[in-house]
């Protein structure tokens, strides 16, 4: 039998690029090789978001796009996967007739299964059970210096504004040790930089353990022999004790940066979304973390225009926003989303009204950045080395910087630097997002 080359287009999250790269892990590769030359594949796997409107016209764009070779390229077949697939299969299959196969994203596993049984005159559509569990046991592909290791799928917490329960299921944790096997096996593979993902990591463990665990899964993985940082992601505030904060704050290995999705602050608005929390609380949290870890780095996520956002609750947004001074923020305008419960809230927001306001918090927050990036000159930090740009001069990020979503440090170095190594940095400028810096002991040469 010939082998198939394929090609994998990723959309959306890191969970999605996890999905991805563990769908490449596991196939067969006596039947199927991986290329990037997507003119020249014979199989398309298109990974899809589908969580608010742009993210599905970008994934429907992309399909078309990718359609086309089918006429203009090698491509004979089709197949997606990800949240649009599993949101939407019938309406795909049935108006997209360029595509061959829809895997749901609980059947991921399925995918040799699938493509196995491509048939140009037969659709096979794959999305039986979102709540299928992790598959475990798979020595993923190592791409980079950086892996997301996703630590749980699903969600319990059913905000009004969100589709993820409905297309990734209930929360459900990995063991400990599972994901302490897939961490060590990055580590012993050079990995420098291992970033903890789920719908929300600070559930992590209540339904194995009926407990909170993600402090005990961070002291587990300090003993994990190796120079790499644990960076966290989707912390939901009210599950942020002390057992964690003190975890994060006497850990050597977790990188002392937050992200903390917020969404907002005004109650009435907090409990239209179903977060179960309020501003008394995040201001408390904010205050214990910034005072148990001074150097901690919070970035946080913020929705404008939610239904029933009025001037005045809008306003107290942006004052909560001036006085705590957030390192890293990103605000969205609010989406209206067929299947969740605020889609049929009387008090819509209009889009104009919605684009204005995400204005106001990005002039505000871009203040405040180059604010707080100025602080950081004169300071040295641990840098990991990431691209090369140039002749001395290189890219990398700190502590202070997850990538893709926030800012880098170019490291200008007399000397040639290996990508993937650490080394430390003194700060000696700031542009908007961004820091600029000499490798330590050149500073002064």
């Amino acid at each position: 039998m010939n082998i198939r080359s394929i090609y994998f287009e990723t959309l959306g999250c890191s969970k999605n690029e996890v999905d991805t790269n563990i769908m490449k892990s596991i196939l067969d590769n006596k039947l199927y090789k991986i290329t990037e030359d997507k003119e020249n594949a014979e199989i398309i796997v298109v990974n899809t978001c589908g969580f608010i409107e742009t993210a599905k016209i970008e994934s429907i764009d992309t399909i078309l796009e990718l359609a086309k070779l089918k006429q203009n390229g090698s491509c004979k077949f089709l197949v997606l996967t990800g949240c649009l697939a599993q949101r939407y299969p019938e309406e795909l299959i049935t108006e997209m007739p360029e595509i061959d196969a829809i895997i749901g994203t609980g059947n991921i596993h399925e995918i040799n299964n699938v493509l196995y049984n491509l048939n140009s005159n037969v659709k096979n559509v794959k999305v039986d059970n979102i709540n299928n569990s992790y598959p475990e046991k798979v020595n993923r592909k190592i791409e980079s210096f950086v892996q997301y290791v996703k630590i749980s799928e699903g969600c319990n917490n059913n905000c009004t504004y969100c589709i993820i329960p409905k297309l990734r299921g209930k929360n459900r944790s990995r063991r400990i040790e599972d994901i302490l096997s897939e961490i060590k096996y990055f580590v012993d593979n050079n990995v420098k930089e291992i970033i903890l993902i789920a719908q929300n990591t600070s559930d992590y463990g209540i339904d194995l353990y009926d407990d909170y665990k993600l402090y005990e899964l961070l002291d587990d993985i300090e003993k994990i022999e190796g120079d790499f940082l644990v960076r966290l992601l989707y912390l939901y505030p009210d599950h942020i004790d002390d057992k964690l904060i003190k975890s994060i704050k006497n850990n050597s290995k977790v990188s002392k940066y937050l992200d903390i999705p917020l969404q907002h602050v005004n109650n009435n608005i907090l409990k239209a979304m179903n977060r179960h929390t309020n501003r008394e609380s995040i201001e408390a949290l904010i205050t214990k973390l910034r005072k148990e870890i001074p150097e901690v780095i919070i970035r946080t996520t913020l929705i404008v225009g939610f239904p029933g956002e009025t001037e005045e609750s809008f306003n107290e947004l942006c004052e909560f926003i001036e006085k705590n001074k957030f390192d890293k923020l990103g605000v969205f305008p609010y989406s209206r989303e067929e299947g969740t419960a605020s889609y049929s809230y009387s008090n819509q927001i209009s889009e104009e009204i919605k684009l204005n306001r995400l204005e106001k918090i990005m002039q505000i927050q871009k203040r405040i950045s180059n604010e707080l990036l100025r602080s950081k000159i004169g300071k040295t930090y641990k840098v990991l080395v990431e691209n090369k740009i140039e002749d001395n001069l290189y890219e990398g990020r700190s502590y202070m910087d997850s990538p893709e979503i926030d800012g880098v440090i170019f490291i200008q170095s007399k000397s040639s630097l290996k990508l993937g190594q650490f080394v430390n940095v003194h700060i000696v400028d700031n542009l908007e997002y961004d820091l600029m810096g000499v490798v330590e002991n050149e500073s002064s040469k």
